[in-house]
């Protein structure tokens, strides 16, 4: 009889556990399921495809960096809709920074989403999302992730859609995870009406301490973990534009787009043209967004940079009638 009761009693509490796996949480639910907010990517909302993206890969496992960086894809591959051409995979905590023709602004609704190539609602890979109006200060959308963080979520075990809120790739392929803007209203150094890059930030997903990653609440993203192949981590598969703003001239371009900066990279010297009628205004900073040089090019002249500079990547804020724009240039050694 104490047998039979505690068999009943296992039983009971496995049932319980395997209930509350498949528990229905308070975000979002799987493509397709009533309530979910996954955009298809055939969606009449969407204005825009991503025009530019840079990568830089992190490891197949990282907790075994012999293994080498994910592999799989390149930045062309995510421009374009989803389906267009392949994917690229970020590996553990690897990075993908987005550009468009344009940029994005808060209106009515979500603003962009971003799309994972995940075979099925269940097999998630996931990232954080950041956005910048300058491309060097970048702001995090509140990530929240209610699944579990006491067991390691395995290589090819599932997750439940509705745990997650604010991570790209919490649906099927084809749809987009959606982002709102108005999120992140009221934040110094952040321009929502002009958000020029947008950041993909894979989600390690171990749960071990020197290597886990937490959401805004502090928890631990659990996610399939270790995948120790060149597709491991995030899947990149395309980002999407919702509300848009297009250049329609030169000079709504803020005449910026007639400066010329080059070479890139660049060894010794590093040369800009001002072909405009006013002084252009060059503050140099590095990659925490730190400046520590500036100087002026005079109106319809040339300039030429050089200095003792690091090998690595800078930031060149050109200023000019009050508008900024960034360029991302390489120091080669």
């Amino acid at each position: 009889y104490k047998i039979m009761s505690l068999r009943v009693f296992v039983f009971g509490l496995l049932s319980f556990v395997f209930s509350l796996s498949y528990a229905q949480g308070p975000y979002s639910p799987a493509a397709g399921k009533a309530g979910s907010i996954a955009i298809h990517k055939d969606s009449s909302i969407i204005k825009a495809w991503a025009s530019e993206c840079t990568i830089q890969r992190g490891w197949q496992d990282i907790s075994n960096t012999s293994l080498g960086y994910a592999n799989v894809g390149d930045s062309t591959d995510v421009l374009g809709k989803p389906g267009t051409n392949g994917v690229a995979s970020l590996g553990d905590g690897g990075v993908a920074v987005i550009k468009f023709n344009g940029v994005l602004h808060d209106g009515l609704g979500y603003d962009f989403a971003v799309f994972e190539n995940s075979f099925s609602d269940t097999y998630l890979e996931l990232a954080f999302v950041e956005v910048s109006s300058d491309g060097v200060n970048f702001f995090r959308f509140d990530a929240v992730s209610l699944t579990q963080d006491t067991i390691q979520v395995g290589s090819f075990d599932t997750l439940e859609t509705s745990y997650l809120h604010n991570l790209a790739g919490k649906f099927r392929l084809n749809y987009g995870t959606p982002f709102d803007l108005n999120e992140l209203s009221g934040i110094s150094g952040l321009n929502i009406d002009s958000i020029t890059h947008i950041k993909i930030i894979d989600v390690v997903g171990s749960i071990n301490n020197a290597y886990a990653t937490y959401d805004s609440q502090n928890n631990k993203v659990n996610d399939p973990w270790n995948t120790p192949f060149g597709s491991s981590g995030f899947d990149l598969d395309a980002v999407a534009a919702i509300n848009i703003k297009f250049p329609t001239s030169i000079n709504e371009d803020n005449q910026l787009r007639n400066v010329g900066v080059y070479p890139n990279p660049f060894l010794n010297r590093l040369s800009f043209d001002n072909p405009n009628q006013e002084q252009l205004k060059v503050v140099v900073k590095d990659i925490t967004g730190k400046s520590f040089d500036e100087f002026i090019v005079e109106k319809n002249s040339r300039y030429c940079y050089s200095s003792s500079l690091k090998p690595g990547i800078y930031f060149f804020q050109l200023e000019l009638n009050g508008k900024i724009e960034i360029r991302k240039i390489l120091k080669s050694e």
